[in-house]
């Protein structure tokens, strides 16, 4: 844990410094991630050698080598993205010292290998059933998402709670940027009420499906059983969780959490905000992308953030 040391001959306290690492979820993928890290390193390569014979397939081939819509097969991504995020805090080695960490929806396993709550194989396996069970899920029900720009959050809610069908708001991703989640025909009629209302933009976006909404309720069910019978550890450091925006360090709840996510919204924004009046002084982001740094700069545009160098 660093510490900011007073000036020579100057009597004050010592203000220390809170280190957040965060973790992106999906939507941060991209061609050729994490390929320099293998290259470079024996000890990524071991790693990432060690998912390919977890999940069965190679991976690392699709990531190095695939095309962004190879990239976006939610059985690809999820595991893709946890992988290149984990190996990432496994570089960092001694330097990774982290007073509190988080992850945006799918980040939220790679946060719990860092903080040590799951093993890696474990938790690998987890992210790539939840990848499954999103998957059928969202073949089994049609419907998609769509960014919401330039409103508060409430008359967001609002309208989404007097769309006829299943619209719900899912990513709370900063202040004036929330994400609904539902049916197709209902985010299409909420997007037509919220620019009405006054959004800024209104857009679809290309994912498979309703994630983080009710849609999800039989990935939830199927991905319930395998967190049931996974172990999960005391961390060295909490994790504020998408479902409560809260630090949590009790492996029980955090198991609860975790397979609540799944239903339930991303609150993000929240988390930012606790994460910054529990003390947060700097925030480091970890796995591909700067995604969760831009959004922490709307929160507080003072906050001192980074990606991990390894």
């Amino acid at each position: 844990m660093a510490d900011r040391l007073p000036a020579a001959g100057r009597a004050f306290p010592y203000i220390r410094i809170m280190k957040a690492y965060v973790f992106p979820g999906q939507g941060s993928q991209f061609p050729g991630m994490a390929k320099e890290l293998y290259d470079a390193s024996s000890a990524a390569r071991d790693i990432m050698e060690e998912a390919n014979g977890i999940l069965g397939f190679r991976l690392t081939d699709i990531m190095f080598s695939g095309t962004e819509e190879d990239l976006r097969q939610t059985r690809v991504t999820q595991p893709a993205i946890f992988l290149h995020s984990v190996v990432m805090a496994r570089m960092l080695g001694d330097r990774f010292q982290p007073d509190m960490v988080a992850g945006h929806s799918l980040g939220e396993f790679s946060a719990l290998v860092a903080n040590g709550t799951l093993v890696f194989a474990d938790a690998l396996r987890l992210v790539y059933a939840r990848a499954m069970a999103m998957q059928k899920a969202c073949e089994a029900n049609p419907s998609t998402m769509a960014a919401i720009l330039g409103l508060d959050d409430s008359v967001v809610e609002e309208i989404c709670a007097s769309t006829p069908g299943v619209v719900v708001a899912a990513n709370y991703n900063c202040p004036g940027q929330l994400v609904i989640s539902g049916e197709n025909a209902a985010v299409d009629a909420a997007c037509t009420a919220l620019t009405a209302a006054g959004a800024k933009r209104a857009l679809r976006l290309a994912v498979g499906g309703a994630f983080h909404s009710p849609l999800m309720e039989p990935a939830r069910v199927e991905l319930e059983l395998a967190i049931r019978s996974t172990p999960f550890s005391s961390p060295v450091c909490p994790v504020y969780q998408n479902v409560t925006a809260s630090a949590v360090s009790d492996p029980g709840e955090i198991q609860r959490n975790l397979v609540l996510q799944l239903t339930a919204p991303v609150r993000w924004t929240q988390t930012m905000n606790r994460m910054i009046s529990d003390g947060c002084s700097e925030v480091i982001e970890v796995g591909p992308g700067k995604v969760l740094q831009g959004l922490f700069k709307k929160v507080n545009r003072d906050l001192p953030t980074a990606s991990a160098e390894v």
